[in-house]
């Protein structure tokens, strides 16, 4: 179609709905697949925790357990302790969880309304940290916990997870779009302090972006593996990941109690998603609406 003062050639009606009806058709078959890749493993897991041992490594695979059984949950309540271990995971989980949210909130407040020297700067530290894998400075960090007298301890396993650059990131953001200053200056004004400020303001506009953070924080500290085994040598302080590597052996995995237990582990972490899902989408679109 062609405009006559202009001589541009347009895109008629149909043709520009045609075209938009086939990029919504790619993204949501693009999403789709994505999907299904993601939910493979997990599928995967809940379906060899019901296989018996001679159908989990056949080949072909298959991908649903002719003779499903439980056997492989009985092993694991047999084996290890699995409710010492889920309460050690749930008691990690939640310290460093709150440390996070009590540390994200204050650190995100001050980075958003308050002006100081070198705030920029500081905050773009802090900012580069989050790149920064934890197996780089894993030995000092082990040497300072030696220090402090902290090894073999819950508070040794904590340490690592109570302050994230991430979600001092996420607040601030959060806070930079939806806390006005007029709201604050006016509270000034009235002669509040910066407490009650913070308490009666701040913390009420930032319960969405709390229960996103307090997700991704949770499933950090939950899913720790690496820190708690070079720290933890006592089997009372073991989280559920160390406790599930009573199934690996130097020579053979039992596979199956393997993944009863992975399912086990993951069932409060799903919970918590599913109570949460809308503060985390919430959060994170509200994330990147302001630099």
């Amino acid at each position: 179609m062609k405009n006559d003062r202009t001589g541009i050639i347009l895109d008629s009606p149909m043709k520009r709905r045609t075209r938009d009806i086939i990029t919504r058709i790619l993204r949501h078959t693009i999403l789709l697949l994505g999907s299904i890749a993601m939910l493979i493993p997990f599928f995967w897991m809940i379906s060899t925790s019901f296989k018996v041992p001679e159908e989990i490594l056949v080949w072909p695979p298959k991908l649903l357990p002719s003779n499903p059984t439980l056997e492989n949950y009985f092993t694991v309540f047999s084996t290890i302790p699995i409710f010492r271990y889920l309460l050690n995971s749930l008691l990690i989980a939640s310290v460093s969880t709150i440390s996070v949210l009590i540390t994200s909130l204050v650190a995100g407040y001050i980075f958003a309304k308050f002006r100081f020297p070198g705030r920029n700067f500081v905050f773009l530290i802090i900012l580069a940290t989050a790149i920064v894998p934890l197996e780089s400075y894993i030995v000092p960090f082990y040497l300072q916990m030696i220090d402090l007298g902290w090894v073999n301890t819950y508070q040794g396993i904590i340490a690592p997870f109570s302050i994230m650059s991430f979600g001092i990131f996420l607040m601030r953001q959060h806070i930079m779009s939806t806390v006005p200053d007029d709201y604050i200056d006016a509270a000034r004004i009235d002669g509040a302090s910066e407490w009650n400020i913070f308490l009666r303001i701040v913390v009420p506009f930032s319960t969405s972006a709390l229960g996103a953070l307090g997700i991704f924080a949770f499933i950090q500290a939950w899913g720790a593996f690496l820190w708690p085994l070079l720290m933890a040598n006592d089997h009372r302080i073991f989280n559920m990941e160390l406790g599930l590597t009573a199934f690996q052996f130097k020579f053979s995995v039992m596979y199956g109690p393997l993944m009863a237990g992975s399912v086990l582990n993951i069932i409060p972490m799903i919970i918590a998603f599913i109570f949460l899902r809308r503060q985390i989408i919430e959060s994170v679109a509200l994330s990147g609406l302001k630099a």
